[in-house]
C-alpha cells in the first residue's frame, strides 16, 4: 500500500536499526508486547484529552510493530506463533485506541464524534476479518486501500495537528468501503473464477438429510429436544 511505497526509499536506514536490535538479542514477541503497552497507554492518553501525547506513544508503537517481524528474520526467530501474536496484538491496539477516543468524546458530549469512532473501530476490526477471510478463499491479494498502516498513520496525523473529527470521518468512511471493495472482488473470483477458489468443496459443511428409518437415527436431535420439552 501507500505507507509502503513511502518506507522503501528508509529501508536501508530501517535495516540497520533492525541489526542494532537484533545483536542485543531481544526477543521479537518482547518487541510485539512493547507495542501493545504503547497502544493501551495511548488509549488511555486519548481518553483523557492528551492527543498529542497520545500520538507520540503511537508512533513508538507503530515502529515496534515495524521492526518484530524484521527482528525475528535477522535473529532467524520466525515462528507460526509469532506472526499469530502480532495478529492478536494488532487488534487489541486498534480497539484500545479507539475504545479511549470514544471515553473521551463522551465524556465532553460530542455525540457526533463518538459515533464516528464506532464506525471506525467497526471498519477497523471488519477490514481485518474481510481480508483475513478472503485470503483463506482465493489467496493473497492487494484489494482496498484502508489497511492498518494508513488508519494509523491518519489517526497519528489527526491528534497532532488537533484534527480528529475530520481524521475520524475518514477513517468512517474509507475503511468501511474497503470491506466493501473486498466483498466484491470475492465475489467476482469465487463467481466468475471458481478455479481461484483455495478451499475445497469438501470442506464446505453441507446439511445432513434427515432420512426416517435410517440406522441408530430415530428423529432429528433439534426434534427430540422440542419434544421432551413440551413433555
Amino acid at each position: 500500500m501507500l505507507t509502503r511505497r513511502i518506507a522503501q526509499p528508509l529501508d536501508w536506514f530501517l535495516n540497520r536499526i533492525v541489526a542494532a536490535i537484533a545483536a542485543t538479542g531481544i526477543p521479537p514477541n518482547a518487541l510485539t508486547w512493547l507495542s501493545l503497552l504503547s497502544n493501551l497507554w495511548a488509549a488511555v492518553l486519548f481518553a483523557r484529552g492528551r492527543f498529542a501525547a497520545a500520538a507520540g506513544l503511537m508512533v513508538v508503537a507503530g515502529f515496534c510493530d515495524i521492526v518484530d517481524g524484521r527482528v525475528a528474520r535477522a535473529q532467524g526467530r520466525v515462528t507460526a506463533f509469532g506472526g499469530f501474536l502480532d495478529s492478536i496484538v494488532d487488534r487489541y491496539s486498534d480497539l484500545a485506541l479507539f475504545l479511549g477516543l470514544l471515553v473521551y468524546y463522551s465524556q465532553v458530549n460530542r455525540f457526533m464524534d463518538a459515533c464516528l469512532v464506532g464506525a471506525g473501530m467497526a471498519g477497523a476490526v471488519m477490514v481485518s476479518y474481510a481480508r483475513a477471510r478472503a485470503e483463506s478463499l482465493i489467496g493473497k491479494h492487494d484489494v482496498g486501500f484502508w489497511d492498518r498502516p494508513e488508519r494509523i498513520v491518519l489517526m497519528i496525523l489527526g491528534a497532532l495537528v488537533n484534527r480528529m473529527p475530520l481524521a475520524l470521518w475518514i477513517l468512517a468512511i474509507g475503511p468501511n468501503i474497503t470491506v466493501i471493495h473486498h466483498i466484491v472482488f470475492t465475489w467476482q473470483r469465487t463467481r466468475l473464477h471458481p478455479e481461484s477458489v483455495i478451499a475445497p468443496a469438501a470442506s464446505v459443511r453441507q446439511p445432513e438429510a434427515y432420512q426416517p428409518g435410517a440406522a441408530g437415527v430415530s428423529e432429528p436431535a433439534l426434534l427430540s429436544r422440542t419434544a421432551q420439552r413440551g413433555r
